[in-house]
């Protein structure tokens, strides 16, 4: 008998469960089964034979036709005058079902519990068994236990609804589904603080101990309860009366964090494949399989199997389209808010969709979903296998996309006034607290680190690495090591580029925002074009020269970096202690490079003088043996020169105006020196 948490008067009402009909037709003691045949245990002997699948019922017309209007519709309508056999293969429940409500027929006394109830309301409905041939029949009865015991009991409620995925679609019809659904939303929405009954919880590391094993005993009121103790118990239910109840809560107000935490414990149960080995879901998931399936998990088409590493065409039919439904439903009702799930999960949810051939519409669904929290994503997570005709390893298209939504998503937020001004204040604060990387800038490190990983694989194309590499803004880049890392290990990957491709291959990095340890890399890597070679070194050059000059300008005192220096004395004080590091391995940097420029300078002025010096020796002896004639040449011409100036001294004597020309010409020499 099914002890029902709920001691209320309706309870009480029922006998605990306990319910028998008021007339009694034939006096029995009981149902007595021989074989797969069941026997009224009378004196008089059964005139009606009704088949239910192996099982056949030995009864009599008179108690089946004074509760049910089906057999007497069965009966007083056939065209046979005397009707002493039927088969109801079609009857709801079964064999169990119609047993309990032929022995209600009997008078005799019917335990109703948790697991019986949802199989005799539809067996009920089945048979007719309504108020108009008596008062107070199985109908009413099933009814009153369901509304006034069941569906006010946080665990009865959730067996019922277990029951109900044998009874589709009566079970639906007569609304037990969506009762039993909205019963354990609103328990499931109940203040932590007030829960006064038994759940499930969290299972331990061994094995879960099944339902009826469980105590019925509530939760102390000096236990705290956890936001996610409902997650254990709704787990249990089949992903469509799962989505029933997720959708039940969502209308009532749930936090959208524990909805996205619901649905990855769930992925982690019926799905363990998809969550990560030593996670918490997983643990949970894969400890809990077996009591799911115990407690009638396995009755659904088998249950779910973790898939394993292969070809989508080794995974068993009906396996796959099993685990098909439950993504395409999980994907349906993921909440729409940003965080709601982790990107993690809906990464390994979209690797399991491309795989088992989901919904294109769901999938470019999760696609965006993907988009809008990917700079939460890992490197490990984005290699997702290429389950389409392509040749490359790695589904790159796939990732091209996700970037494409992120883009669309951040030009869409960046837009709205709101999103900006808000973006503005963090990037001014992000600057203030040592220039925190922003979502596209984890995006690109990222993207480059999937780049390196991928460009190992021989089929990956050219065009398709140019395009992936492109994407993002260049403002996204800081600092392009990652590209040219990736770059380099397409090189290696590709050895047989040509000059061009090689060319057009590097076009897409940026050879001024190569650290130095990467410049210095780049400029002894024989796989690189020349001419990016030389790109390499001038950029470099011109930082060193731009460092240089600026360091010198702060030791000269120039005014204009006085502030600056002050500036940045507070910026380093208010700065981590990281940052301060970074900084102070930069000067040393810096200052090591203008020793290293110095002594440059230095040993070319040397070589200057050694070349200098060398060049007189090299004059000295190459001076040719008859340079005595042009000696004695220049030496005429001296004398010459004298004795005509002498000539001229004496005749300007005797002319008059002699002393004022010769002053006059003195004074024009000394103008022009």
């Amino acid at each position: 008998m099914w002890d029902s948490e709920s001691e209320s008067v309706a309870g009480r009402e029922y006998k605990n469960g306990l319910v028998s009909s008021s007339k009694q037709g034939v006096k029995t003691d009981g149902f007595e089964q021989r074989g797969q045949s069941w026997h009224v245990a009378t004196d008089i002997p059964s005139d009606f034979l009704i088949q239910i699948g192996d099982s056949s019922f030995h009864l009599h017309k008179y108690p089946l036709l004074s509760r049910s209007g089906k057999m007497n519709r069965l009966i007083y309508e056939s065209r046979e005058g005397d009707l002493d056999q039927v088969v109801l293969d079609d009857i709801p429940g079964g064999a169990e079902a119609f047993e309990l409500a032929a022995k209600f027929c009997y008078g005799i006394a019917v335990d109703l519990t948790a697991t019986n109830i949802s199989g005799l309301r539809c067996a009920a409905e089945y048979l007719e068994m309504t108020e108009d041939l008596e008062e107070g029949n199985l109908i009413f009865k099933t009814e009153a236990f369901l509304s006034y015991v069941v569906l006010s009991s946080w665990r009865d409620s959730i067996l019922v609804l277990k029951n109900c995925e044998k009874l589709s679609p009566w079970s639906e019809n007569l609304q037990i589904v969506r009762r039993c659904s909205e019963s354990i939303a609103w328990k499931a929405c109940a203040n932590p603080k007030g829960i006064r009954w038994a759940y499930t919880g969290k299972p331990p590391k061994v094995s879960s101990p099944k339902w009826s094993e469980i105590k019925d005993s509530s939760p102390s009121r000096n236990q705290q309860v956890p936001s996610d103790w409902w997650f254990e118990d709704v787990s249990i239910l089949r992903i469509d009366h799962f989505v029933r109840v997720i959708t039940a809560i969502k209308v009532k107000g749930m936090r959208f964090e524990l909805v996205g935490a619901a649905l990855m414990h769930y992925a982690g149960k019926w799905l363990p494949g998809l969550i990560k080995e030593g996670s918490g879901n997983g643990d949970e998931g894969t400890n809990s399989t077996g009591s799911s399936n115990g407690s009638g998990g396995s009755n659904w088409r088998g249950g779910l199997h973790m898939i394993l590493a292969g070809n989508k065409d080794d995974i068993p039919t009906v396996q796959s389209k099993d685990q098909r439904l439950v993504i395409e439903s999980l994907i349906s009702i993921i909440p729409p808010q940003k965080d709601s799930v982790s990107c993690s999960f809906l990464l390994r949810l979209l690797r399991m969709a491309n795989m088992l051939k989901v919904a294109p519409a769901l999938v470019t669904e999760l696609e965006k979903r993907v988009g809008m929290q990917f700079e939460q994503a890992t490197l490990p997570d984005l290699l997702i296998p290429s389950y389409s005709k392509t040749d490359t390893l790695y589904d790159v298209d796939l990732v091209q996309r996700l970037l494409e939504h992120f883009l669309v998503q951040e030009q869409t937020e960046g837009s709205s006034p709101s999103h900006q001004s808000f973006s503005d204040k963090h990037m001014y604060e992000g600057s203030q607290r040592g220039n925190v990387p922003n979502a596209k800038m984890r995006v690109a490190r990222l993207v480059d680190s999937y780049l390196t990983e991928v460009s190992r694989d021989r089929n990956l194309s050219l065009t398709k690495f140019q395009v992936l590499a492109e994407a993002l803004p260049e403002s996204a880049r800081t600092c392009d090591d990652g590209l040219y890392r990736a770059i380099d290990s397409y090189l290696k990957a590709h050895p047989t580029l040509s000059e061009h491709e090689r060319k057009r291959l590097c076009r897409v990095m940026d050879c001024q925002k190569l650290s130095i340890d990467a410049c210095m890399h780049a400029a002894q890597n024989e796989r690189l074009p020349l001419r990016v070679v030389v790109q390499v070194l001038f950029s470099e050059q011109v930082k060193i020269s731009n460092a240089i000059a600026t360091n010198s300008l702060k030791e000269a005192g120039d005014s204009h970096f006085q502030p600056m220096v002050s500036n940045r004395k507070t910026l380093l004080e208010g700065t981590p202690q990281s940052f301060q590091e970074g900084w102070a391995t930069a000067k040393k940097d810096i200052n090591t490079l203008k020793f290293e420029l110095e002594s440059v300078k230095a040993k070319y002025l040397e070589l200057q003088n050694d070349f200098d010096t060398l060049q007189r020796q090299f004059d000295k002896m190459a001076k040719p043996k008859h340079a005595s004639a042009w000696t004695s040449g220049w030496k005429k011409l001296g004398k010459l020169t004298k004795m005509t100036g002498l000539e001229t001294n004496e005749m300007g004597s005797q002319m008059p105006n002699a002393d004022q020309t010769r002053k006059a010409t003195r004074r024009w020499r000394n103008s022009i020196s």
